[in-house]
């Protein structure tokens, strides 16, 4: 923008001056040079009377002391008399010495007025104006030359040139300057603040923003670019949107795909094993009732129906962890929830020997879920604990308006280090002894969180471990995801 007006406004405003000013001196110069004419014919016709009036009486020294006078005016070189045919009679200073080759004596006859003309006299350029002498009868009886130097034209306008053309610069400095300084504080200032913005945007800033100041045209790009940013900023949110929604979905995905598997591989399970254990068991509770087995028999069959409740516990944590999500919701109450829950445990608590220590405040919420499911859910939860617990387990419930948070603890060895949520949770993953879980418990704690729109967390504690389950009392999908 810079170049351009100096191109376009600067250089042809300044070629313009420049014109009028070798214009306005041309004039000048014309001016000045007819002045110096005018001057010239005015001496002549001031010394032409005398002159004249002297030649006529044949007075030649009268004519020689007219011709003197004329060099008090200071701006004649030289005077001289001739007679009509160009001869000279009398001369002062410097002039031409014979005219009768010259055209002007013949001009002066043949018209009566006077006549100028450029020559060039020992070595000097001179201008001359020839001035007709009259005698008492009007006839021409000769002419008179007054002549001054060439060069007195020149100098009179070459100081004016001069200042003219030092102010011409002057000018075009000042007009150079204005442009500049006023292209930079009105404009260019502000157009590199908008490329200062630009290159804190294209190395990687993109939440920078340029400032809307400065001329209307230079805040509209401002404002431009912030709106390109913008979209592009939105843009990105919603593709980060699309691809966190495209992860979600292959995660579910694979989640769907693994819970088919694992379906099918429960239906299958419990389809083979399913009436064979019953059987199995059932016999095994006939023997028990028929009196004719002896201690060591009655420990063996023991064995075999403790065998078969497990494999009958592993075909029902299958099936549980492959049950549709919230298939029986209704409103349920928390404090009766977990009340339920420990008295489901309560046998096995004091199978172990372990002290239960709960924190269950009154006037707990009521919400909506799958009692079922949480019950599943929270048994699993208070078997590990207990299984891992060396003297108690603690349960401690609390509640605002969005979460009921559900917090276990034991007093046992803790995590293993290494293992992760994600890992702890993956179905078939465990911990404990071949024998002793199916690595299932977890895996179906976590599916009950995500299907009643909560989370679960595990962590070591200063002596044991805490499980953290929290469930939404309001609609999960209404939840947004940094409240969790």
């Amino acid at each position: 923008m810079q170049r351009t007006l100096l191109l376009f406004v600067v250089l042809p405003l300044v070629l313009l001056t420049a014109l009028g000013i070798r214009f306005g001196l041309e004039q000048a110069n014309q001016f000045q040079e007819q002045r110096l004419k005018n001057d010239l014919e005015l001496v002549g016709r001031a010394i032409s009377i005398p002159v004249g009036t002297a030649l006529n009486n044949g007075d030649i020294a009268a004519v020689e002391l007219a011709l003197e006078s004329v060099f008090v005016l200071g701006e004649v070189y030289g005077a001289s008399v001739f007679d009509v045919d160009g001869n000279r009679i009398a001369s002062a200073g410097v002039t031409e010495t014979d005219l009768t080759r010259s055209v002007i004596p013949q001009r002066i006859r043949t018209t009566g007025e006077g006549q100028e003309a450029f020559s060039r006299v020992a070595g000097r350029n001179l201008f001359s104006h020839f001035q007709p002498l009259f005698d008492t009868a009007g006839h021409i009886q000769g002419l008179v030359q007054i002549t001054r130097r060439a060069s007195d034209f020149g100098r009179a306008l070459q100081q004016l040139t001069v200042i003219a053309w030092l102010l011409w610069g002057l000018f075009s400095l000042v007009i150079l300057a204005s442009v500049l300084l006023g292209h930079y504080g009105g404009v260019g200032r502000y157009v590199d603040k908008l490329l200062a913005h630009m290159n804190r945007v294209a190395s990687g800033d993109w939440d920078h923003r340029a400032a809307l100041n400065g001329p209307q045209e230079v805040a509209s790009l401002a404002r431009g670019l912030n709106h390109m940013l913008d979209s592009i900023e939105q843009a990105h949110r919603e593709l980060d949107a699309h691809r966190a929604a495209e992860t979600r979905l292959v995660a579910k995905l694979k989640d769907n795909e693994k819970m088919v598997a694992i379906g099918s591989m429960a239906r299958g399970i419990a389809h083979e094993l399913g009436a064979p254990l019953s059987v199995i068991d059932g016999r095994a509770r006939r023997l028990e009732r028929s009196g004719t087995l002896n201690e060591q028999q009655q420990r063996n069959l023991e064995g075999v129906r403790t065998q078969v409740s497990r494999l009958t516990r592993t075909v029902r944590q299958l099936l549980d962890y492959c049950r549709p999500a919230a298939t029986q919701a209704r409103m349920l109450t928390a404090s009766v929830l977990i009340q339920d829950v420990i008295d489901a445990i309560s046998p096995e608590l004091e199978t172990r020997g372990c002290q239960l220590e709960l924190q269950l405040p009154p006037g707990l919420p009521a919400f909506i879920a799958d009692a079922g499911r949480l019950e599943l859910a929270l048994l699993n939860l208070l078997r590990n604990a207990l299984q891992a617990a060396e003297s108690g387990i603690g349960v401690w419930v609390a509640a605002n308006s969005r979460w009921l948070v559900i917090r276990i603890t034991d007093d046992g060895p803790g995590l293993p280090a290494g293992c992760s949520l994600a890992t702890l949770t993956e179905p078939f993953f465990t911990t404990k002894s071949p024998g002793e879980g199916t690595g299932l418990g977890l895996a179906i704690v976590q599916a009950v969180a995500e299907e009643q729109g909560g989370f679960f967390t595990l962590s070591n504690r200063g002596g044991g471990c805490e499980a953290c389950l929290a469930l939404s009392l309001v609609p999960h999908k209404t939840i947004a995801s940094e409240d969790a």
